[in-house]
């Protein structure tokens, strides 16, 4: 596994129409790939919002890439739907997102969008628009990542799944031959209040649809960034 050290990314959000705010992700790729439908259609209402790509999903900034979307609280699910893909559809357009936080002020049909992912759907003007919308596999290349928070240390782990072509439904550490599963918070960090070690730690990432990768942390290096070993499949 490769690792790479990555600048914190703490940086404040400006308040949007929702009043949003947020933290930290690392730069979604610059390539599109064809994408495949996870779920059926939901209809409902889409409404506008400012952010530079950061939100509760605690993901980087992302300013070449702001087609991104937040969640009513049902849908984002205590963060389960973070890094999750979706094409919103309406009248004027299509746009893919990538969901970057919760959206606290959403009813449950609603659903809010950068006002970049507006623009792309030719309704730059409006501040809501009706939709429908279905979640996808991500348009991304490379392997899982995984970012090991600022803070840890072998005595306390926070780690976060990146560039993960299915959403994540869980991750687990392998403790004495058994494996552990680690606690998602809604800021979509997975802690381990005991911390791992110093490392090296074996990890399981499961997807949404039950796709498991295994990988291999060489050490608990706080603000690095480590390349897994594959991706999950489409298929």
């Amino acid at each position: 596994m490769r690792v790479a050290n990555v600048v914190s990314c703490l940086v404040p959000l400006s308040v949007g129409m929702l009043g949003l705010a947020a933290c930290s992700e690392s730069s979604p790729p610059v390539k599109l790939l064809p994408t495949s439908p996870l779920s059926e259609h939901k209809e409902g209402v889409a409404v506008r919002f400012e952010t530079d790509g950061t939100g509760s999903c605690s993901f980087n900034a992302s300013p070449e890439a702001l087609n991104v979307a937040a969640l009513n609280p049902a849908e984002f699910a205590e963060a389960a739907r973070c890094g999750a893909c979706a094409e919103v559809e309406s009248s004027t357009g299509s746009v893919r997102v990538r969901v970057v936080s919760n959206c606290q002020g959403c009813a449950p049909n609603q659903l809010a969008l950068s006002k970049e992912a507006f623009a792309t759907m030719g309704g730059g003007d409006f501040f809501q628009m009706q939709v429908r919308w279905r979640y996808t596999t991500c348009p991304l290349e490379g392997p899982v990542r995984y970012f090991i928070k600022e803070d840890s240390s072998a005595y306390w782990v926070a780690l976060q799944v990146r560039n993960h072509l299915l959403p994540i439904q869980q991750l687990a550490w392998q403790k004495d031959g058994a494996w552990v599963a680690v606690k998602r918070e809604p800021y979509n960090y997975f802690i381990e209040p005991q911390g791992m070690g110093a490392g090296p730690v074996r990890l399981r990432v499961t997807a949404s649809n039950g796709q498991q990768l295994e990988d291999t942390l060489p050490a608990i290096a706080p603000g690095a960034l480590v390349d897994g070993a594959a991706q999950f499949s489409a298929e």
